[in-house]
C-alpha cells in the first residue's frame, strides 16, 4: 500500500496514461472496458481497465512536477514502467492554434523538481520507443501533429516566461509548447529506466482560446490526443507481448 495512492498492486497496470487533469483521466478511462476507480486519495484519481485487450491505468496527477514525481514513484512501486503524459499546453509558434496536437521530443528544463533526480545539464527527453509510437499513432489515425521541443515551468503565472525578450528567444529557438510536467516525467524516466512520452492539446496560447469556436477546437483536440495516446500505448504493449513470446520460444529451443 503506497503512502498517497492507496490501492492494491494488482489494480495498477504496467501501462499508464497520466494527464494532470483528473477529469481527463476519467475521459481516458471511459475508453476502457471493465473500467473502475481504484483510488481516490490525496487528489489522485486512479482508474484501471482494458483498452482493446491491454490492461491500462489512467491517473490525474495534478499540476506541476512535485505531484507528478510522487505519482510516478508510487505507480512504479506497484509495477508500472511505461508512462504517457496526455496533457494540455500553450504555444509559441505562428500558425499554432487551439486544438492542435503537439508531441514533445524534448523539454527545456525551467522547473526544479527534476533537479532532485539529475543535474540541470542533463537533457529532458522522452524514450524513443514512446516518441515513435506516438508519432506513428498520429499518422495512422490521420491526425496531424507538431513534434518539437517544449518548455516546462513551475510557476504558471510566473513573470520570466512573460517577458517579451524571453518569449522571443523561445520563438526563435522553435519551441512549440509550454506546460508544467514533461521535464519531471522525462527526467524520471531517464533516471529510473522507465519509458516516457508526452502528447498535448494546444489551448491556443496566452489570451487565446476564449471564444466558442476555439473552445470547441480545444475539446476536439483533447479527444484526439486521448485517441492517439491510447493507440500508441496499445501498440507498445503488443510489441512487448510479441517480444516476450519470442524470448519464451527461444528459451525453449
Amino acid at each position: 500500500m503506497q503512502y498517497h495512492i492507496r490501492c492494491d498492486d494488482k489494480d495498477i497496470a504496467r501501462y499508464v496514461l497520466c494527464p494532470g487533469d483528473p477529469l481527463r483521466a476519467k475521459k481516458i478511462a471511459d475508453h476502457f472496458t471493465d473500467d473502475r476507480l481504484v483510488s481516490d486519495s490525496r487528489g489522485y484519481m486512479v482508474y484501471s481497465g482494458y483498452y482493446e485487450g491491454v490492461f491500462m491505468t489512467s491517473i490525474g496527477t495534478g499540476m506541476g512536477g512535485p505531484t507528478v514525481s510522487i505519482a510516478l514513484e508510487e505507480l512504479a512501486n506497484m509495477g508500472a514502467d511505461t508512462f504517457i503524459r496526455v496533457g494540455s499546453c500553450s504555444t509559441f509558434q505562428p500558425g499554432q492554434d487551439a486544438g492542435d496536437i503537439v508531441i514533445g521530443n524534448g523539454t527545456f528544463r525551467y522547473g526544479r523538481t527534476a533537479d532532485g533526480y539529475l543535474p540541470p545539464e542533463f537533457p529532458a527527453v522522452p524514450h524513443f520507443d514512446v516518441l515513435r509510437a506516438l508519432v506513428d499513432a498520429s499518422g495512422e489515425l490521420g491526425l496531424p501533429c507538431t513534434v518539437g521541443v517544449g518548455i516546462a515551468v513551475d510557476a504558471f503565472y510566473g513573470l520570466a516566461t512573460r517577458k517579451p525578450e524571453f518569449r522571443q528567444m523561445l520563438v526563435d529557438a522553435g519551441v512549440v509548447s509550454i506546460e508544467m510536467e514533461s521535464d519531471t516525467l522525462f527526467l524520471m524516466g531517464s533516471y529510473h529506466g522507465w519509458r516516457t512520452g508526452g502528447i498535448y492539446v494546444a489551448d491556443g496560447g496566452p489570451g487565446k482560446g476564449k471564444d466558442a469556436a476555439a473552445v470547441q477546437r480545444f475539446e476536439q483536440g483533447e479527444t484526439d490526443v486521448i485517441r492517439v495516446a491510447l493507440h500508441a500505448l496499445r501498440a507498445i504493449a503488443r510489441r512487448d507481448g510479441a517480444q516476450e513470446q519470442h524470448h519464451a520460444v527461444s528459451r525453449q529451443m
